[in-house]
């Protein structure tokens, strides 16, 4: 995690086809992020991009995806919120 003129970004690594979406923990400073949506004509990002949202409480224009557009691994910035606040919301998310 680390904050830039964007926000804080955030390293994902996502698992589509999932049950359900949920938050599966931090492992190695990555956040593992499982989503239903199949990883298909970007399905996958823009289910992950509202799920975020929902969970932390902030609007989809929050968040970007900056790197990783096509790859299970991603890069996204998050406006709006400091490193410490992200942390909590996730904790309790």
């Amino acid at each position: 995690m680390s904050l830039s003129e964007r926000g804080v970004e955030l390293w994902l690594r996502v698992h589509p086809n999932a049950a359900r979406n949920e938050l599966a923990g931090f492992s190695e400073g990555v956040l593992r992020v499982k989503v239903a949506a199949p990883p298909v004509k970007g399905k996958a990002n823009k289910e992950l991009i509202a799920f975020l949202a929902q969970k932390l409480g902030l609007s989809k224009g929050d968040l970007t995806i900056l790197k990783g557009h096509s790859s299970r691994n991603k890069l996204i910035s998050i406006a709006g919120l400091s490193r410490e606040e992200l942390t909590r919301r996730l904790s309790t998310g």
